[in-house]
């Protein structure tokens, strides 16, 4: 796992930062979702006005809330599976932490 983004929490209970990668550098925004289903994502992805994807709100077994994110690019062989958490290490930060693995 690599952490692949640094985000910051905004007022509107959504996330801004960037995300950086080998192939994708771009400033993204994770905007909460109105009035979705109960399996719908929390949140909406985007670079610029681009949706580039979807995230859901979960709970560790430890209890800890983070989200379970769906990003992807067409210059991506696939979509990337992340997870966005809290940063133990910096105050009021966020990390995007990227996997390798099929989808839940």
């Amino acid at each position: 796992m690599a952490t692949i983004g640094s985000f910051k929490k905004d007022e509107n209970g959504g996330f801004t930062g960037a995300i950086n990668t080998l192939t994708l550098t771009s400033k993204v925004r994770f905007v909460r979702s109105e009035g979705t289903s109960d399996n719908g994502p929390s949140h909406r992805i985007f670079a610029g006005k681009t949706e580039i994807g979807a995230a859901w709100a979960k709970t560790s077994r430890e209890g800890k809330p983070y989200l379970s994110a769906k990003v992807d690019d067409p210059s991506f062989p696939a979509a990337i599976y992340a997870t966005l958490i809290e940063d133990t290490e910096t105050a009021g930060a966020f990390s995007l932490i990227w996997s390798r693995r099929t989808a839940e």
